[in-house]
């Protein structure tokens, strides 16, 4: 949470130099405290699976944070019971008049498919236009980071020969960005994709700020100047035994797989993987949610004034 200090203190300059959230005491004494409305489009397969990651992380926060889950996927599920889904899903048409303070959207075992064979394409690319002008800040994680290098830049879809599977070290490189804040210069994070994110396309095609990555996974984390969208290319929301879970499930349909990278236990997959990237993960929503959201949405979600103050 920000500090509150007095308007003319020196040490304001100095602070925001270092990207470091101060509030002055003229802002604080206006500022009212509402629940952040926080949207989260899930369009992986077990939903019921991912709803519990992704608010697992979010709730690792003292703001109040009301969670709406959406679809745009209309065909029956095979992971998700149909009750659960019309209980507690809503449909694009029903919230679209609505704003939002954030909207995440997750990642989609999607690696292999084109864009254009994406059954729900076309209602994905309408959510993401749609968000630009409804929500403060939007999160995409993993295939929905690749989707919206596409339909926002332009960028085709690259795809890599081998999956990447397992979990990386990656390295932060800006220590006063916002979202890395608290960050180590180094830190682990799980992968389980074959889309490619290349960090020397990304600079060249995109104004986003690369905030960390590795030779290995290229481009991990990514954002706009204006905070408007972030991007992470990983799947840090994912349990201990997530990808065992792939890579087993893989190996018992017969499918050739390779194991995941750095994850069991002197690559023993008779012996159960731990953890090594849960702090990080819950910083990187906590961080999210406070200088992306929190400290960027107007009080009256009708205002859509999103002037980011420097």
């Amino acid at each position: 949470m920000p500090i509150r200090i007095p308007d003319a203190l020196p040490a304001a300059n100095v602070l925001r130099d270092e990207n470091i959230f101060i509030m002055p005491n003229s802002r604080a004494s206006r500022q009212e405290i509402r629940p952040l409305k926080v949207l989260l489009l899930n369009l992986m397969p077990k939903k019921i699976e991912t709803e519990n990651q992704f608010l697992r992380l979010l709730s690792n926060s003292p703001l109040q944070v009301d969670i709406q889950l959406l679809r745009i996927d209309q065909r029956e599920s095979k992971n998700t019971p149909t009750e659960h889904l019309n209980s507690f899903y809503r449909d694009f048409n029903e919230i679209k008049q609505e704003n939002f303070d954030g909207l995440i959207i997750t990642g989609a075992p999607l690696g292999k498919v084109s864009f254009e064979d994406v059954l729900y394409w076309p209602e994905l690319k309408q959510v993401i236009e749609w968000a630009k002008e409804h929500v403060t800040s939007t999160l995409f994680v993993c295939w929905a980071v690749q989707a919206a290098l596409n339909i926002l830049y332009n960028i085709p879809k690259l795809t890599r020969r081998k999956k990447l599977s397992g979990v990386y070290q990656h390295d932060r490189y800006n220590p006063n960005a916002l979202l890395t804040r608290g960050f180590d210069d180094t830190f682990l994070a799980p992968h389980s994709r074959y889309a490619d994110f290349p960090i020397d396309i990304i600079e060249q095609q995109t104004d986003l700020l690369i905030l960390a990555g590795s030779q290995t996974t290229g481009a991990y984390l990514m954002a706009t100047p204006d905070r408007r969208m972030a991007f992470v290319t990983g799947h840090p929301e994912y349990d201990s035994f997530t990808l065992a879970n792939e890579y087993f499930r893989d190996i018992h349909a017969g499918i050739e797989t390779e194991m995941p990278e750095n994850y069991f236990p002197a690559n023993d997959s008779t012996k159960t993987a731990s953890s090594t990237w849960r702090s990080h993960a819950y910083l990187l929503f906590s961080n999210w949610l406070n200088y992306y959201v929190y400290q960027l949405t107007p009080f009256d979600l009708n205002t859509r004034d999103l002037t980011v103050d420097d």
